[in-house]
């Protein structure tokens, strides 16, 4: 083994890329639901690793320049996620939310650290147990940067190696606790209160027109169709399409054939003739009313081959806001296309009656080309499939967060700033939130977006993992792994109970949204999920997207506070 771990050392992208797919087999297992995650497991097969190797007299450890580029890169992604739906929670019902994750984020923060101040716990453990206990990964980034920006002052003798080794041991040890605990408390809340979230939900569904849970995956009913009809009404025979849409607007000429044969562009200026097949597009109810406005419908596979048009609209206009779903229907073209789907802050969340649009919300439709682009431009731009990165953006926008990281401003007895880390998630979520008013500016793909976060995060961590087996037996003791956990059970269990008396008894929300608000408030979507499922019901993902984006920009800045604090 010693040959082996030698091999490691001397090849240290061999060793980087071999933890990092270790971590990712590791983290898709499960047991009873339930797994580590692929970040989670990235430290703890970093460390263990690493440790393994030091019994071979082998010291693994990857250069700290890769590692700052990997979590730059992971910080700069989270920015462009979380950005809009950050903005947008500073006005409407997202207050509450924002409210919600701020109360839960601050008392996490404050167990942490009065736990680490209690326990008189060495220099890293208040961030590893924030990261650990809030489920937030991105949490032991800006803790290390705490330390090596020197706004922690080391006590003598300690390294800034060992404060790493402790973030990432706090981390270990509080972080299984920090996802079960907070699943399974979001799930039994409800009936712990004596509350029934199920019926809760169902009043919801039936209130605001949302779909419940257990809906079937695909059905046979659609709201709009394309139907062909024969002419044999003679009024209409020496008119146009283009009079016909003009006096019945509920539909849409899509296409014209005449003798066995479309017509071509020029369809809708003809003037049409007794026996021409005519397709119209509309919504089903629409079809059905005016059964004898032109002729019979006919089944003719020339007439009825009409290509439909799946897209993605990103919502950029201010205009379509404030109107409701019900009132998108009014909308020139929305009576030739089908909302599938609704994707907030990289969040699906369902749509009721009464759902209103966010800066760039994702909606994905299905009709007509030509209603889905006319919709699309009221909605915003219609994103076509792209694997196009608009670079300058991204190396522009790198570069302001790493400006913005420069400001530092006195406090806590020294000169504090919000760092690298820091200074580019907020750079992302100014890019983002300019890109939603440009349309056509600093386009990043979803995909290209998921690359940033993932890779970079799991890198991030892996290395901190192989870099903190060398110095980690050295601190770990049974006594200490205790008060670790201790400090870590208390700050995970008691914030989402605080956030839901809040939210239930103060500002008297739907139980079922509130449990979305409660796992929200966590940044963590596992909760969410469990807690759907146990109600069979979509309602709780309505009140995840806003506490989601809060509380991951929150808890990523209070790891480096929770350094400070715990001094």
């Amino acid at each position: 083994m010693q040959a082996f771990f030698h091999f490691l050392a001397t090849n240290p992208y061999i060793l980087l890329f071999a933890t990092v797919g270790l971590a990712v087999w590791l983290g898709r297992q499960s047991v009873a639901g339930y797994g580590l995650g692929m970040v989670a497991s990235a430290i703890i097969v970093g460390c263990g690793l690493s440790v393994w190797a030091s019994a071979y007299g082998e010291k693994l450890e990857l250069n700290n320049f890769t590692k700052s580029l990997f979590y730059y890169l992971f910080m700069y992604g989270v920015g462009l996620r979380v950005g809009p739906s950050f903005v947008n929670s500073l006005g409407g019902d997202g207050i509450k939310f924002t409210f919600l994750a701020f109360v839960s984020c601050t008392i996490g923060l404050a167990l942490v650290v009065g736990g680490a101040v209690l326990f008189d716990l060495p220099v890293g453990a208040a961030g590893g147990m924030l990261a650990g206990s809030q489920t937030m990964s991105a949490a032991i980034g800006s803790a290390e940067q705490a330390v090596t920006s020197g706004a922690v002052t080391l006590p003598a003798g300690a390294t800034p190696e060992q404060a790493s080794a402790m973030i990432a041991l706090s981390y270990g040890i509080t972080y299984i606790w920090g996802t079960v605990g907070i699943i399974l408390i979001t799930k039994y809340l409800p009936k712990w209160w004596g509350v029934d979230a199920r019926a809760a939900a169902i009043a919801y569904e039936k209130a605001h027109g949302v779909a419940s849970g257990d809906a079937p995956a695909l059905s046979a009913w659609t709201p709009a169709a394309v139907r062909a009809y024969r002419l044999e009404n003679s009024a209409w025979v020496g008119r146009t399409p283009v009079e016909l849409m003009r006096e019945h607007p509920e539909y849409r000429v899509v296409k014209v054939v005449r003798d066995g044969a479309a017509m071509g562009d020029t369809a809708l200026q003809e003037p049409l003739r007794l026996g021409d097949t005519i397709a119209l597009g509309g919504r089903r109810e629409t079809m059905t009313e005016k059964m004898g406005l032109i002729g019979p419908e006919v089944s003719e596979r020339v007439a009825l081959d009409v290509p439909l048009d799946r897209a993605e609209i990103l919502v950029t206009n201010k205009e379509i806001l404030s109107k409701t779903r019900e009132e998108w229907r009014a909308l020139p073209g929305a009576d030739q296309i089908q909302v599938v789907g609704l994707e907030r802050a990289g969040v699906p969340i369902p749509i009721g009656r009464d759902t209103r649009l966010q800066r760039m919300d994702l909606v994905t439709v299905v009709g007509l080309k030509t209603a889905v682009n006319q919709v699309g431009a009221a909605f915003g731009r219609v994103v076509r499939p792209s694997t196009a990165t608009d670079l300058l953006t991204l190396a522009a926008g790198m570069i302001l967060g790493f400006l913005i990281g420069q400001i530092e401003f006195p406090a806590f007895g020294a000169s504090v700033g919000l760092g690298n880390a820091g200074g580019l998630l907020v750079s992302g979520v100014i890019v983002s939130s300019i890109a939603s008013r440009l349309r056509f500016f600093g386009n990043t793909p979803a995909a290209a977006r998921n690359v940033l976060e993932d890779l970079g995060l799991v890198v991030f961590v892996a290395i901190v993992g192989i870099n903190a087996g060398n110095s980690l037996l050295a601190q770990l003791t049974g006594a200490l792994a205790l008060k670790i956990f201790i400090v870590g059970f208390v700050a995970c269990s008691i914030p989402p109970v605080v956030v839901w008396a809040i939210g239930y008894h103060v500002f008297k929300m739907n139980p079922a949204v509130l449990m979305g608000g409660v796992a929200g408030a966590r940044s963590h979507s596992g909760p969410c999920r469990e807690a759907a499922v146990e109600i069979q019901s979509n309602v709780p993902w309505i009140g995840f997207p806003v506490g989601y984006a809060v509380s991951g920009v929150l808890l990523t800045v209070f790891g480096y506070f929770a350094m400070i604090l715990a001094q």
